[in-house]
């Protein structure tokens, strides 16, 4: 990006007025905090500052910060509603849902079940992922379908959207498995007969999932507690996996004693981390970061949350 043509698109972000005070997509109390938007507004201008030579802009990232320090949750984002296509994320709202599942009775709480929750959110591992959305909606992959049949399967597919949906979370599909290679027979049937197609979700909304995770507001506090532990990561231990969830995030430019809990996504195209920080000073906040265009650029998401954390850190 030209010098010019990065100043035009500084000033033009700049000069959208904040949005109206609202509640963070339906998280129960929380209020919009012009403070926190003048930290994320921040930090994106400064990431397409440092990686204007790779042509990053505005409609390439989206962020959404919480601080629950305060009474009451504060929040802000940037394209914070924007639906785009999750990746890994979206195993986040596949473990929330597993243990409301569980506690309604819907599930049994089995060995299987919970190995298979654990390298879903430890590992990444699709496999693990396919099966749990399998025992959530009474689903599974295969041979494609009769028109009806596949309208049938469909429907039972949606079993996680409508639960989320119930709750007040929009703008987000949660109704595809993620895979490796690509979908194959009723899911590629599935993905041209009904809209969308892929999965989506915004910064917010997992924002806000993370937020009730943390607060203990997900199904229950001991059922949060138990995602919290999957989701915990050690950044300081040694890794050679340039896309370990601990290490080559969020994770990249924090130093003990700062905790870290998270989930990210990655693809040839997206990489995105969902984080839950705890500070020195004891101040836990949340920080979604979405980019697309730049998967192999691992830095993008270290730069936003380095400039967070300085804010932060000095507020």
């Amino acid at each position: 990006m030209h010098a010019a043509l990065l100043l035009a698109t500084i000033a033009a972000m700049a000069a959208v007025p904040a949005p109206a005070p609202a509640t963070l997509a339906g998280l129960a109390g929380s209020q919009y905090s012009r403070r926190l938007q003048t930290v994320v507004d921040h930090s994106v201008h400064a990431a397409i500052a440092r990686f204007a030579a790779d042509s990053l802009d505005t409609a390439q990232v989206a962020v959404t910060l919480v601080d629950l320090s305060a009474a009451r949750p504060e929040w802000a984002s940037v394209r914070g509603g924007v639906p785009l296509y999750p990746a890994s994320v979206v195993k986040l709202f596949y473990l929330v849902a597993a243990h409301r599942w569980m506690e309604d009775g819907r599930l049994n709480d089995t060995e299987e079940l919970r190995r298979a929750m654990r390298d879903m959110i430890v590992d990444s591992s699709n496999d693990a992922t396919s099966y749990v959305v399998d025992v959530l909606t009474g689903t599974t992959s295969g041979p494609e379908l009769p028109v009806d049949s596949l309208a049938s399967w469909h429907d039972r597919r949606g079993a996680v959207n409508r639960y989320f949906a119930a709750l007040g979370y929009r703008g987000i599909n949660c109704d595809k498995k993620p895979w490796g290679d690509g979908p194959y027979g009723r899911e590629t049937q599935a993905s041209k007969a009904f809209e969308p197609a892929r999965n989506q979700l915004t910064t917010d909304a997992v924002a806000r999932l993370l937020a009730e995770i943390a607060t203990g507001g997900a199904v229950t506090a001991d059922r949060s507690r138990q995602m919290l532990e999957l989701l915990a990561r050690d950044y300081t231990a040694p890794s050679t996996d340039p896309d370990d969830q601990a290490r080559a995030f969020t994770g990249q430019v924090l130093a003990p004693p700062i905790r870290l809990w998270s989930k990210a996504g990655w693809t040839s195209r997206v990489r995105h981390d969902a984080a839950l920080l705890q500070l020195a000073d004891g101040r836990r906040f949340v920080l979604v970061t979405f980019t697309e265009g730049h998967a192999d650029r691992r830095d993008v998401i270290a730069t936003i949350a380095q400039d967070v954390l300085q804010s932060l850190e000095t507020k």
